[in-house]
C-alpha cells in the first residue's frame, strides 16, 4: 500500500511539471490592441509594433537580428534584450521606454503602417 502510494505520488509529481517555454503565450496577441491599430497612434508606436513583428519573425535566427533591426530605426536610443530572449526594452529619443514582445500576427515588419520615412531597415532573411 505504501509503495503504491509512493509510485502514484511520483507519477503525479512528474505529470504536474510544466514547460518553461513561455514564447507561445508571450507572442500571442489575443486580447491586445491589434498591431496595425496601435501603430496608428504615432511613429514610436509604429516602430514598437514593427520591432515586435521582426522579433516574432526572427525567432530561429535569434534575438540579435531583432536588436539589429531596432537599432536601424530612427529615434531609438537604446535597445536591451531580455536574457531569456522573450522581449526587448526600447528607449526612444523622446524619453519613452517600452518593452516589446514578439508579435506573431503574420504581417511583415516592413508593412507596419505609420513607420517614419527615414527608416531604412535591413532586409529580412
Amino acid at each position: 500500500m505504501t509503495r503504491r502510494f509512493g509510485v502514484m505520488l511520483a507519477v503525479v509529481l512528474l505529470l504536474s511539471c510544466r514547460s518553461y517555454d513561455y514564447y507561445p503565450r508571450v507572442s500571442d496577441g489575443d486580447g491586445l490592441v491589434p498591431g496595425d491599430q496601435f501603430a496608428r497612434y504615432g511613429h514610436e508606436q509604429a516602430q514598437a509594433v514593427s520591432i515586435g513583428r521582426r522579433l516574432g519573425q526572427t525567432r530561429e535566427e535569434g534575438i540579435e537580428a531583432a536588436v539589429a533591426y531596432a537599432r536601424s530605426l530612427p529615434g531609438i536610443v537604446d535597445v536591451v534584450a531580455d536574457t531569456a530572449g522573450n522581449w526587448l526594452t526600447l528607449s526612444f529619443r523622446s524619453g519613452w521606454r517600452t518593452a516589446v514582445t514578439p508579435l506573431a500576427d503574420g504581417e511583415p515588419a516592413d508593412d507596419t503602417p505609420n513607420l517614419p520615412a527615414a527608416a531604412n531597415p535591413p532586409p529580412a532573411r
